[in-house]
C-alpha cells in the first residue's frame, strides 16, 4: 500500500492526541500499518529536545532558540521515523508537526514566520498528506491542558491570551492551504469528532 503522512494540529487541550489515537486505531482495524508519533519527539534525539522545551521556566529560551531546537528536533524525526515508515507503506499520524512551528515560533511567540518558513524549506522541506485542525474554544482548551497537571505546562503557562493567538493562527494557516487542511469542530463529543475525521481521510 502507498504510505501515507498525516498530522493533527490545535491549541493546547484541543482533544487533537485524543483524535489521533483513535485514527490510529480505526486504521488499525482496517489492517493498516499505522505509525501514531508526536512532536517535538518521536525519536531519541527528538525526545531529549522535548523535555528541554516543554518542561521548566517559561522564560527558559528565546523564541529564536525554540524554534532551532524544534527544528532539529522535527529533522531527526522525519529521518529516523517518518521517511522509512511512509517509504514502505504505513500511515504516519503525528500529533503536531511543522504547523505547530508556523504559530507558536512564527506568530505567537515572536514575529519569525518568514524564518521558520525559510528553515523549513532548507532542513525539512516536507508536508504532510492531510493535516487535521482540531478547532475549539481557547478557554476550553487551556482549562482541559491545564487539568491534566503534567510536567509539560511551559506553553499553558503564558495563558488564554496566547491560546486565542494560536487559534487565530492556525485557522489562518488552514485557510492559506485549504487543499491540505480539514478543520473540524473540537466542542463537541469525541465520537462527533472522531466520524468527521475519518470522513476527511485522504
Amino acid at each position: 500500500m502507498t504510505g501515507l503522512f498525516l498530522s493533527f494540529e490545535g491549541i493546547d487541550g484541543s482533544g487533537k492526541s485524543t483524535q489521533a489515537r483513535r485514527l490510529a486505531s480505526h486504521l488499525e482495524d482496517l489492517g493498516r500499518d499505522v505509525v501514531l508519533t508526536r512532536e517535538p519527539g518521536g525519536s531519541p534525539g527528538a525526545e531529549e529536545i522535548r523535555r528541554l522545551v516543554l518542561e521548566g521556566n517559561p522564560d527558559r529560551w528565546s523564541a529564536e532558540t525554540e524554534l532551532l531546537l524544534f527544528t532539529a528536533a522535527r529533522r531527526d524525526h522525519l529521518e529516523r521515523l517518518i521517511r522509512p515508515a511512509v517509504a514502505r507503506g504505513a500511515v504516519v499520524i503525528s500529533d503536531r508537526f511543522a504547523d505547530s512551528t508556523r504559530v507558536y515560533q512564527g506568530v505567537t511567540r515572536g514575529d519569525l514566520r518568514g524564518t521558520v518558513d525559510a528553515l523549513h524549506d532548507a532542513i525539512i522541506g516536507v508536508e504532510p498528506d492531510r493535516t487535521f485542525l482540531i478547532d475549539i474554544d481557547p478557554e476550553v482548551g487551556l482549562h482541559r491542558a491545564l487539568a491534566r497537571r503534567g510536567q509539560e505546562e511551559r506553553f499553558e503557562s503564558f495563558g488564554v491570551e496566547m491560546q486565542q493567538q494560536m487559534r487565530s493562527a492556525f485557522l489562518d494557516l488552514a485557510e492559506q492551504s485549504p487543499e491540505r487542511f480539514v478543520v473540524i469542530d473540537g466542542n463537541r463529543d469525541a465520537d462527533s469528532i472522531a466520524r468527521d475525521v475519518i470522513a476527511a481521510l485522504p
